[in-house]
């Protein structure tokens, strides 16, 4: 067979169908809400005592004296001073979990296309395309051979 008669077998995977749907990305999806809930939650619970704090402080404001005014108002901007900071470390602890399981899924993800693309002989395989022939489209396969336990 000459050179040029050779076909050329093409592949593509759907990354983000593969991170949404893949049990493996669901699982890292659920332990990390399992893991952040009670932060939020309290975080939630701080948000509203602030708020319902300030509330208070503007009804009740006109009436103060204005040294116990002005004590009221430096103990709320204070509360969400506290309240900004642990909610955006609260987010930068997120994120970098979400990232270190998101690594997991995109190792184990790599792996399996690799091996599909091995045993399927594919000379290319495309992530993220403007346009593909649904032929081409390798993604439940991925998404199957990951929702395979590890080590099988």
């Amino acid at each position: 067979m000459s050179v040029q008669a050779q076909e050329v077998k093409i592949g593509f995977v759907s990354t983000d169908r593969v991170l949404k749907e893949a049990a493996a990305a669901k699982a890292a999806q659920t332990k990390l809400e399992q893991e952040f809930s009670k932060r939020e939650k309290d975080l939630t619970d701080m948000g509203a005592g602030i708020k319902s704090a300030a509330d208070k402080f503007e009804r009740e404001a006109p009436t103060l004296p204005e040294a116990q005014r002005v004590t009221r108002q430096k103990q709320l901007l204070d509360q969400d001073r506290e309240f900004q900071r642990k909610r955006r470390e609260f987010q930068e602890d997120l994120n970098a979990r979400k990232n270190e399981e998101l690594q997991q899924v995109i190792l184990r993800a790599n792996k399996a296309i690799k091996d599909i693309a091995v045993a399927e002989n594919y000379d290319i395989i495309f992530q993220d395309a403007v346009y593909v022939n649904p032929k081409h489209d390798m993604t439940d396969k991925v998404i199957k051979a990951l929702n395979v336990p590890a080590g099988k």
